[in-house]
């Protein structure tokens, strides 16, 4: 089976070399030359357009950092529709808008190819070992078929429903990451205000009712200084945005969703559109004098849990099938 990937960013880079590593013909294909370079020093072929990446590949995969930028991937002249066929499999794994995904996705299914819509959650560190989390959506047929390629990029796989139901549930994973980013950042700086020392604060959170995922990972790289997590200012905002739109879409309005879109807007207008996102701490840190800091943590999040091979999780009492 040979796997075709477009988008070798931050996350692209990782899903791809988890398949590279793992045995998989890969074609590549990214703006970025020196990235293509790198890949095929590694074993990738180089792809001379999305056209003719899938026109070669069996699967053709997606990862890419807005909406827009995947709907020009695929529409264009040389783009990936334009060399689908029937058979083929298109996975679209950025954070994207779901209506968008099911959009190109009608056209996908017009080549009489399958989409899957499958985003990762977890951070570029797990994405890097293999250990991610996928969401995808699409027909159980498509899932089935798609399923050894997932089980190689990432550990814990979720068949979500229908196309679009993973976009979906990632923008609201997103959106709850996101949200206790916040929080964190607020309860750093306060605590640091207050005198408490910050390596006694990390472990008394991470012990409490107040822990998360985000605070075992972020908060580390905050407090060690770097803020280095692999993702911006944009992006938060581009992913709290899409919630937003979502909750608006089905009626609703929020309390929270706008406020942090405020938030990440003013700090991308403050800061600059490619901060890192764990820098929003600036917002609470600078008016108070402070630089929220620890010692000995690591600048960089890492996954130290080895490598496994990845499975489907079940749900019970799903509904759908």
């Amino acid at each position: 089976m040979k796997v075709g990937f477009i988008g070798l960013g931050n996350v692209g880079s990782k899903l791809s070399g988890s398949l590279l590593r793992n045995g998989f013909e890969v074609m590549v294909r990214d703006l970025n030359q020196e990235f293509m370079d790198s890949f095929v020093a590694r074993g990738a072929i180089a792809a001379e357009s999305p056209k003719h990446l899938a026109t070669t590949c069996d699967i053709i995969i997606t990862c890419l950092p807005s909406p827009a930028a995947c709907s020009t991937v695929m529409e264009a002249e040389d783009g990936v529709l334009a060399g689908l066929s029937a058979g083929k499999i298109w996975m679209e794994m950025s954070t994207t808008d779901e209506s968008e995904v099911r959009r190109i996705g009608e056209l996908v299914k017009a080549k009489g190819a399958d989409p899957i819509d499958c985003p990762v959650s977890g951070g570029c560190h797990r994405a890097d070992t293999g250990n991610i989390s996928i969401f995808a959506g699409c027909t159980r047929q498509a899932f089935d078929r798609a399923l050894p390629v997932l089980t190689t990029m990432g550990r814990r796989i979720i068949h979500t429903g229908d196309l679009g139901t993973a976009s979906k549930l990632k923008v609201v994973t997103n959106y709850l990451a996101t949200a206790n980013l916040i929080s964190l950042a607020e309860a750093l700086t306060t605590s640091k205000a207050m005198g408490l020392d910050m390596n006694v604060t990390y472990a008394a959170i991470k012990a409490s009712s107040g822990n998360s995922f985000v605070h075992e990972t972020e908060s580390q790289v905050i407090l060690n200084g770097s803020r280095e997590i692999n993702f911006t200012v944009d992006l938060v905002l581009k992913d709290v945005g899409l919630f937003d739109t979502l909750a608006k879409r089905e009626g609703m309005e929020l309390d929270l969703a706008p406020l942090l879109v405020d938030i990440f807007q003013q700090a991308q207008n403050d800061y600059g559109a490619r901060e890192k996102s764990p820098n929003i701490i600036r917002r609470y840190e600078e008016p108070m004098g402070l630089h929220v800091l620890g010692k000995d943590f690591p600048a960089d999040m890492l996954d130290d849990e080895p490598e496994e091979p990845g499975y489907e999780v079940q749900v019970s009492g799903r509904q759908d099938y």
